[in-house]
């Protein structure tokens, strides 16, 4: 009873991170076979993201080869600093620096999507709205009392939120249609980025899955001879 009780307590914690923020998560319908998609997410994120968040799990060549980007440009578009080709992607702000300017280091963003989810994401990036009472003016329909400015503001405008609770954003210079596909991007690389080999492994599945099916068949008849003058 007691190694029981201490499971199901150790179990707590899990289950409330698995149950996340109660708000409504829309479908981002991320199809990582659309490699121009993440190309131009790579590229959102390194203009937007990178100053302040690493993947640092990943590394610029393996990158460049799954995306389809010549080392050429790789180095030319997204190494800002001495960092060579095959090294991880890091970022340089010091983690001091950052704890002090936004009350908390920014975390790495390798594996957020393979914690959060796709439309965990997408909806977190669209749900930035205007809040004077917070630090850096937002807050967050997914993420309330957000520690983090809305870096797409440019883009996407201020949001107010209304009283039924949606967001309306004016001033941006994209339309609405242009930003969400601008975020279905970001949110595209991200979920390449946490798992990298997510294509490679399902194809790998279909020619098991066709051996297994082979093998079964080849077994059953193996099994028919062996066994039919018994029968």
């Amino acid at each position: 009873m007691k190694k029981l009780l201490i499971a199901l307590v150790a179990l707590v914690p899990t289950l409330a991170i698995a149950a996340g923020s109660t708000a409504h998560l829309e479908k981002a319908n991320i199809d990582l076979n659309d490699q121009e998609s993440l190309q131009r997410g790579l590229d959102h994120f390194q203009n937007n993201c990178a100053g302040c968040h690493s993947t640092q799990y990943q590394r610029y060549e393996r990158v460049a080869t799954d995306l389809g980007i010549s080392l050429d440009d790789m180095r030319a578009k997204y190494i800002h600093d001495d960092a060579k080709i095959g090294e991880l992607m890091e970022n340089a702000i010091p983690e001091a620096d950052a704890a002090k300017w936004f009350g908390a280091t920014p975390p790495d963003l390798t594996l957020v999507a393979r914690v959060r989810g796709e439309d965990w994401i997408y909806s977190y990036l669209k749900g930035f709205y205007k809040d004077e009472s917070r630090p850096f003016g937002v807050n967050n329909t997914v993420f309330p009392s957000v520690g983090m400015p809305h870096v797409l503001e440019e883009l996407q405008g201020l949001p107010v939120k209304q009283e039924d609770g949606t967001l309306v954003a004016t001033g941006g210079t994209l339309s609405a249609e242009e930003y969400d596909q601008y975020v279905r991007d970001l949110t595209g690389y991200l979920v390449y980025a946490g798992d990298p080999v997510k294509l490679e492994r399902e194809s790998l599945g279909w020619w098991v899955m066709g051996f297994l099916f082979i093998f079964f068949i080849v077994a059953y008849l193996l099994k028919k001879e062996y066994w039919k003058d018994v029968h």
